[in-house]
């Protein structure tokens, strides 16, 4: 191992080990037998800083050091639908996240699986959406192990090699999140976004002046040179147009409010106002995946001719190329981070899904909260551990899943959101609108007609799912419900009363 590479692995390990011991300070003093919602929800306790850490880590991934740099450096403006999804999402957020905080709260639920067993009253249709959750979860974990073992790979200067790298990832989130679960993963945050905002806004200033001497020559060379990059549909001709911008950016920003792993930042939050002024606040962390996007422009003229998967190492050809080990140890850090993060929420999510909806069924774990843990906490090992050996045997499969996971996932946008301000939304109605809205989505998204007529497919498939489950409510059968609207439906709970308190509607 070169010295540089013994370098940049030292800090690497040194920051490992702190992270798992972060995830262990996390819980210190509250207790092995904390429970389900501790464990899964953080307790409902954590405050603004805490959700706003930690529901930024949901939007700022592996993805946006290697994908985002990535798509910059093959497409160029296509990728600012990022940006303008988040931000709409946030927005949508402002609204839907204490609607799904209250009643979640009202009802003891954990997870979107037990709104949806709550608001149809079918525990079996709850166990069906873990099904399908986790299909379009296991997709994020992969791709999370495999964003951190490129970047581990890469930063130790190829000593450290891609499997070991991936069993590090897995090893690393599986480890802490088992013990600490959203908790921990709420600390760890911290220390990822301190990182991610120094590293970042370091890199923002130090590659155009560096290779480019300033933003000016920087970007003059990027409008005389790569026009094509600064337009849609981009470089490349890849039908990335405006009309699939407007569209993607509308069916992300209603999926990611109703995301599995988003909502469990939304019942961990202490009151509704922490998530109405998260919402305020998250977009401002969006600024800073312009700095991966322009870097992956800026690799364009530095290290040219990178093709494929090669094209997500744009940013870290440019940090090992110009950098001092150390340095490129702690980027390397913040980018790891950036990985375990979502990963550990993934698989909590995952696993809480499973312990209360599908294996809570089972009579010896009914009703027994403690029981139930431990079988989520299980179920974070083998989905983790089941990621990890596809990542290793059949890359592939997982890849080829993660096409339709975002607008696979879209389709239960009617069941949750529409359902739940809806009472005339029928039980056949949501599962035909879901059936439908799916079967389109994959149908076109693995004939490879996405986007379809410059249509994101899974806008196209939501308008389908919206029609079908309307139609089926109106004019199909209405299974009998006599519970009041109240018991049924979600509503704003309004502001915070007094200190420590909330309004009536959705407080316990």
């Amino acid at each position: 191992m070169s010295a540089d590479a013994a370098v940049a692995s030292a800090i690497f390990g040194g920051f490992m080990v702190l992270t798992v011991a972060l995830g262990l300070l996390a819980v210190r003093g509250r207790g092995a037998g904390g429970g389900l919602a501790e464990w899964s929800v953080g307790g409902r306790s954590l405050g603004t800083v805490f959700i706003w850490v930690l529901m930024a880590g949901e939007g700022y991934t592996s993805f946006s050091y290697l994908g985002a740099a990535g798509w910059g450096y093959n497409h160029g403006a296509p990728v600012l639908y990022v940006i303008a999804y988040l931000s709409c999402g946030y927005a949508i957020g402002y609204v839907v996240g204490p609607m799904l905080w209250a009643y979640a709260r009202r009802h003891g639920l954990v997870n979107i699986t037990d709104m949806v067993a709550h608001r149809y009253d079918r525990p079996w249709l709850g166990a069906v959406v873990a099904v399908l959750a986790t299909v379009c979860l296991l997709p994020y974990i992969q791709l999370q192990i495999t964003g951190m073992g490129v970047v581990v790979s890469t930063i130790s200067y190829g000593a450290i090699s891609l499997n070991w790298a991936y069993f590090i990832a897995f090893a690393v989130t599986t480890g802490f999140v088992v013990v600490s679960g959203l908790r921990g993963s709420a600390w760890v945050s911290v220390l990822k976004d301190v990182l991610v905002i120094a590293t970042l806004g370091f890199l923002a200033i130090y590659v155009p002046v560096h290779y480019f001497d300033g933003y000016g020559p920087f970007l003059d060379r990027i409008v005389a040179e790569k026009p094509d990059w600064l337009t849609f549909t981009g470089h490349g001709g890849s039908g990335l147009g405006g009309t699939w911008f407007v569209t993607t950016s509308f069916l992300n920003s209603l999926t990611v409010v109703i995301f599995p792993t988003t909502v469990a930042g939304y019942l961990s939050a202490r009151n509704a106002d922490a998530l109405r002024r998260n919402a305020m606040l998250l977009p401002f962390y969006n600024v800073l995946l312009f700095v991966p996007m322009l870097l992956g422009l800026a690799a364009l003229f530095v290290v040219p001719g990178l093709t494929g998967a090669g094209s997500n190492l744009a940013l870290f050809k440019l940090v090992v190329d110009s950098l001092p080990a150390w340095a490129v140890g702690v980027i390397g850090v913040a980018a790891a981070l950036s990985s375990i993060v979502p990963m550990a929420v993934f698989m909590l999510v995952i696993g809480t899904m499973w312990g209360r909806s599908v294996l809570g069924a089972v009579p010896a774990l009914a009703g027994r909260p403690d029981r139930q843990k431990a079988a989520a906490q299980v179920v974070v090992v083998v989905s983790g551990a089941l990621a990890l050996v596809l990542t290793y045997t059949e890359p592939n499969t997982l890849v080829r899943l993660s096409l339709i996971s975002y607008e696979g996932m879209a389709q239960l946008v009617p069941m949750i959101l529409l359902g739940l301000v809806w009472r005339r939304l029928t039980l056949w109605g949501a599962v035909s609108g879901l059936v439908a809205g799916g079967a389109l989505v994959c149908a076109l998204v693995f004939t490879e007609r996405d986007p379809v007529w410059g249509v994101n497919a899974g806008a196209l498939a939501l308008a389908v799912n919206v029609a079908v489950a309307v139609a089926v409510s109106w004019w199909g059968p209405k299974p009998a419900d006599t519970r009041p609207d109240e018991e049924v439906l979600a509503a704003d709970p309004g502001p915070e009363t007094a200190p420590g308190k909330t309004a009536v509607s959705g407080s316990v």
